[in-house]
């Protein structure tokens, strides 16, 4: 019986080995990214809802970008704050933003995609770039970097949405191994071919993508997900790419209790059960592998099985992983958190399937 649990579990190892060196290698052993900028004419979509403090923070840094032709739509989602207020203010003081007021609407209350759409309507320019109100962008090259991996052909571009760093704060690796995971398979399926994903605070796509599939009509009533769930939909091999410069990342707050952090996790995982069967199977299957490798690595030790076979097993596992995340973490400026990789996989492991469940007994908010 130990033998077959231990066939298993190389079984398992193979397939773990897969996705961190096969697949996700694609990403983590590229080469770095070198741009050549093609200043196409640009909107900047920025959606706020009650985010006073933010943005009076970060629209001046948007606005400071140093990039010939572009505007900046700033949307404001019925915010019951000063959001508002700071709006009309940049709208006089820069030249380039323009203001859309989003009235409540019943209908679509409390739906981002609603005002999303108003937003990109109104934009002027054929290109369109999002981020969020809380996010800033690395350099003044943002769009620069970004806009650069446009051709006739690539319509759609990835980016990177990291996480601030917080000294001495666990969780706060925890959040950003996790997120620089996520953009790790993204970033990966999408050089293969299979883009299944995309990161709202750094997006960028030309807007005819946007109305070839009616923009986001058939996951309307889905109040989350207007990022993930559009990107499913639009891209494919041929109109994507991604953007992974230093330059081009954005940056916003991380949550600071893990109660946040598994309420925001729990509309990540909400959202991928809308994805296609082939995009839900491998991330499913990737989670399984990840739980199967744990639990059976832990029996076995346990039952004392034969030390001779399974310290080889782990450790190439290991090396494998480690190394994959190692290099990813190295162009995603995320290096030190994978110093506490083994710990924080387990952790992420059992939130997901703690998540997992969660969802299926009752759904996650949605946007505020």
């Amino acid at each position: 019986m130990l033998n077959i649990i231990f066939y298993v579990f190389v079984a398992v190892v193979v397939v773990q080995l897969v996705y961190y060196l096969i697949i996700f290698g694609k990403f983590a052993f590229a080469h770095a990214q070198e741009i050549s900028p093609k200043r196409v004419p640009v909107s900047v979509i920025v959606c706020a809802k009650n985010e006073a403090e933010k943005v009076k923070q970060f629209v001046p840094l948007l606005a400071e970008q140093d990039y010939p032709d572009f505007e900046i739509v700033l949307i404001d989602d019925a915010s019951s704050d000063e959001t508002l207020d700071l709006f009309e203010e940049f709208e006089k003081k820069y030249s380039n933003i323009r203001l859309v007021k989003v009235a409540n609407n019943e209908a679509f209350w409390g739906n981002k995609k609603y005002a999303l759409t108003l937003g990109i309507k109104a934009a002027r320019k054929d290109y369109l770039l999002f981020t969020d109100a809380d996010c800033h962008p690395d350099s003044k090259e943002w769009i620069t970097n970004m806009t650069a991996q446009f051709t006739t052909n690539k319509t759609i571009v990835l980016g990177y949405g990291a996480y601030e760093k917080v000294k001495k704060s666990f969780l706060n690796k925890i959040i950003r191994f996790d997120n620089m995971l996520t953009a790790t398979q993204y970033f990966a399926w999408g050089k293969i071919g299979s883009p299944f994903s995309g990161e709202g605070r750094n997006l960028a796509y030309k807007k005819d993508e946007f109305f070839k599939v009616n923009g986001y009509i058939d996951h309307m009533n889905i109040r989350m997900g207007e990022d993930a769930l559009f990107i499913n939909q639009a891209a494919n091999k041929k109109n994507t790419t991604i953007c992974y410069t230093p330059e081009s990342f954005t940056y916003s707050e991380a949550k600071k209790s893990f109660g946040a952090w598994r309420i925001q996790k729990r509309r990540q995982v909400f959202t991928a059960s809308f994805f296609s069967f082939a995009d839900k199977f491998q991330l499913r299957l990737f989670l399984l592998s990840q739980l199967s490798f744990i639990t059976l690595a832990i029996v076995l030790f346990a039952l004392q099985y034969n030390w001779m076979f399974m310290v080889p097993v782990v450790a190439i596992r290991y090396i494998g992983s480690w190394l994959t995340m190692g290099y990813s973490a190295a162009k995603l400026k995320e290096k030190d958190t994978v110093y506490w990789y083994p710990f924080i996989e387990i952790i992420l492991t059992f939130t997901q399937l703690n998540v997992f469940f969660s969802n299926l007994f009752s759904k996650p908010s949605h946007w505020k």
